[in-house]
């Protein structure tokens, strides 16, 4: 466990961030809470007892201040076009491993084509995505294809309940449809491919509880860019409910509501994940609570066994390269039911 470990979460105050503080807390870590809103970090200071580091990624010296004698740094704070490149530069300086909850596309596509090079040759550890979207569906699909060296084809799709977007999702999805010309996204014949046509809807056949759902084919998330980083699939697509989908779109959607002592929502969700090789197919399920919630405890078991040097390369590395994925996806029974189904 982090045995007073600090571990400097960068937009702590934030919905995520929030969570992320309080499993760190749980498995023995000490959070360093940082940011970019003083006052934010100084009721959340108030609030937990906990160090607060104010810094923005427009002042290095700032940032350095925050990592200093940190383990690691988690990074929460969306827009991660923004924040990404700096919170990493200052990791690099600190010489100690960085993690993301990244769902922006391109953020990721960036951190693995700016900074791989030179994380190699540092030795230095880079998980970007450590999160719901891009490291989920990416342990799952790694799980699922076993000792298959590659697949033709992997396909992701999510069913939630709702969803009921925080401002930085928001504000992420704005960033990402300017930096791609209001275009839409999707990873064919090896590569990201944008497009101006509309997604496709089709029906997708979820196992129960859930069943066939009609979803928007295409909708394209960070799994796009995590699977194909480390799996030989030339074919990754990514799926969502139609209502799931609409929520995230809608201006007047609600944000999460509390449901219980933890904070999380009622939100629920199941994640289907399908990879073909020839005729043969593999799949693995995975379901839970709170998307938002969820993440918590994968970026943490992450930050642990990164520590821990249960690490399969360094560089920039995505979750079902770095780590072991069907024990890690065991080590969160507690958050998540998986079902591998050769």
């Amino acid at each position: 466990m982090g045995a007073g470990q600090k571990v400097t979460v960068f937009g702590a105050y934030g919905h995520t961030g929030r969570f992320v503080v309080a499993e760190l807390r749980e498995r023995g870590f000490v959070p360093v809470l940082s940011g970019r809103d003083a006052d934010k970090l100084k009721a959340l200071a108030y609030e937990s007892g906990l160090e607060a580091r104010p810094a923005s990624v427009d002042d290095p010296a700032a940032l350095d201040r925050a990592l200093a004698g940190a383990a690691a740094v988690i990074n929460c704070a969306g827009p991660f076009a923004t924040t990404g490149g700096p919170v990493i530069e200052a990791a690099l300086r600190a010489g100690i491993p960085y993690l993301d909850v990244a769902a922006e596309i391109e953020a990721n596509a960036d951190t693995f084509a700016h900074f791989g090079e030179r994380a190699r040759a540092a030795g230095a550890v880079i998980v970007p995505a450590m999160a719901f979207y891009g490291g989920l569906g990416d342990l799952l699909a790694t799980a699922a294809m076993g000792d298959w060296t590659s697949a033709d084809e992997a396909h992701i799709a999510y069913a939630l309940s709702s969803w009921h977007p925080t401002a930085g999702t928001r504000a992420s999805g704005v960033i990402s449809r300017e930096r791609r010309d209001g275009r839409r996204v999707r990873f064919a014949n090896g590569r990201l491919e944008y497009r101006d046509d509309q997604a496709p809807t089709l029906e997708w056949p979820f196992p129960e509880p859930v069943g066939p759902r009609d979803v928007i084919g295409e909708f394209t998330m960070a799994d796009v860019v995590t699977v194909p980083s480390h799996l030989a699939i030339p074919e990754v697509r990514t799926y969502m409910t139609v209502e799931a989908a609409r929520d995230v779109v809608t201006p007047d959607a609600p944000a999460p509501a509390p449901a219980d002592e933890s904070g999380r929502s009622a939100q629920t969700f199941l994640v289907d994940v399908v990879v073909r090789s020839g005729g043969r197919e593999r799949r693995a399920v995975a379901t839970g609570q709170d998307i938002y919630a969820v993440t918590a405890p994968l970026v943490v078991e992450a930050v642990e066994r990164v520590l821990m040097g249960r690490t399969r390369t360094a560089g920039v590395a995505s979750a079902g390269e770095i780590f072991d994925a069907p024990d890690f996806l065991r080590a969160l029974s507690a958050h998540l039911s998986v079902d591998l189904r050769p």
